[in-house]
């Protein structure tokens, strides 16, 4: 950023030096007793050489004026260096046609070339009609013209290859989260739920032992499953970085954009039947999120496919031992074919220890899913199986594909 800072700030000071260069090349034209630029010519170059330095916010209408004045200048009986004045309307097209589109190549370009027909039609030169005029307006009129489209080129091919970097590195970079949730899953997910497994073995095993080796045991235990969650909700920070913001997200507001969902349903024509249990607080921050978000893409999809004409019905209620989310909706044929959508959303349950199904039912497109309302480590082998593979593969076995295409 620094770097294009200065070259913005150099590009500001050089606009000044034609103001500061126009004077030296009108007084080096001037030979007293012989030959003197005319006051009005002085008058017009230091305008020209003001609307050049200052007209940078506004290139289109600084060609304008410059073609303008380069009209009478040209017109004016100039010689020397002081002829070179008008083609500061030249260097303002380059800089229009690079900044604007095609509309703007178009006016300055037709405009700066009747500027220079009329001021050589009308001006001081002995004559129009000869070779020499063409090949002046081909290169005074016409090579600012090729000069501006290729700069303009180039500074499309540079935000194009800027805008390609940026996301080739965060393609990179969910590219090395993903693998640092895979390895993390594959080295450590598995043997802190082996340890589980067999501590609780070994506890059933020695059954009636001292005290205080089933403390020890109910103690590991209890550690590794703590660390097999923690483990759940870094793999879910690590393919969902959003999720950085999940402790802001208590049960009332999850509630609320739920509601919020809803309603933007009923304003798209949809009649909707919604029963929404107010009890969310058994949800941890990543099963509500998950929660909030798959009302949010199941109504999505809801607008983009669903018949307005049958009723939208939503529940989400809540049970002793998770939250259950039902949405139907006027099923649309033809919907057939696989999408991303749906596997997301079933990623998401599964992560949250939950599972989904969607897919037709009948007329009806039914997404149905359900999340665990306690957390999942008590189990050692839920737990183990509840850690998903970060490609997104479930390890859950029981957890049920969705039926049907991405709507």
């Amino acid at each position: 950023m620094s770097v294009l800072h200065a070259r913005a700030t150099r590009w500001k000071v050089a606009r000044f030096l034609p103001l500061l260069l126009i004077p030296v090349l009108l007084a080096a034209s001037t030979f007293p007793g012989e030959y003197r630029v005319p006051a009005v010519y002085w008058l017009l170059a230091v305008a020209a050489g003001v609307v050049f330095a200052v007209g940078g916010r506004w290139p289109v209408a600084m060609s304008l004026v410059l073609s303008v004045l380069a009209v009478a200048m040209f017109v004016i009986p100039a010689w020397g260096p002081s002829e070179l004045v008008p083609y500061l309307g030249a260097l303002a097209v380059v800089e229009a046609v690079t900044r604007g589109g095609v509309r703007t190549t178009l006016l300055v370009g037709s405009v700066w070339a009747v500027a220079w027909v009329a001021g050589h039609w009308g001006g001081h030169a002995p004559a129009f009609w000869r070779g020499a005029t063409f090949v002046e307006a081909v290169a005074y009129v016409g090579l600012p013209l090729l000069l501006g489209l290729y700069l303009r080129g180039q500074r499309e091919l540079t935000a194009s290859l800027a805008a390609r970097a940026a996301a080739a590195e965060v393609t990179a970079r969910a590219e090395e989260r993903t693998a640092l949730a895979r390895e993390l899953h594959d080295l450590v997910a598995h043997h802190m739920a082996s340890i589980v497994l067999r501590v609780k073995v070994a506890r059933a095993v020695l059954g009636g032992t001292d005290a205080r080796v089933a403390e020890v045991l109910d103690d590991v235990g209890d550690t590794a499953s703590g660390a097999l969650t923690d483990i759940r909700r870094l793999l879910s920070a690590l393919r969902d970085p959003a999720l950085g913001a999940v402790p802001l997200l208590d049960a009332e507001v999850v509630r609320s954009e739920i509601e919020r969902a809803v309603g933007r349903v009923h304003q798209g024509g949809f009649v909707v039947e919604d029963e929404i249990d107010a009890r969310l607080d058994g949800l941890d921050a990543i099963a509500r999120l998950t929660l909030l978000r798959l009302v949010q893409e199941s109504l999505t999809n809801v607008m983009k496919h669903a018949d307005r004409g049958v009723p939208v019905r939503i529940a989400v209620a809540r049970t002793a031992g998770d939250v259950r989310l039902v949405i139907r909706s006027g099923g649309v044929p033809g919907l057939a074919a696989p999408g991303h959508g749906l596997v997301g959303m079933r990623e998401r349950a599964a992560m949250a220890g939950g599972h989904l199904e969607a897919g037709p039912h009948g007329p009806q497109w039914v997404v149905d899913a359900t999340l665990p309302a306690h957390t999942p480590a008590s189990d050692p082998a839920a737990v183990a199986e509840d850690v998903p593979g970060a490609d997104g593969r479930s390890a859950m076995p029981g957890v049920a594909r969705s039926r049907g295409g991405a709507r």
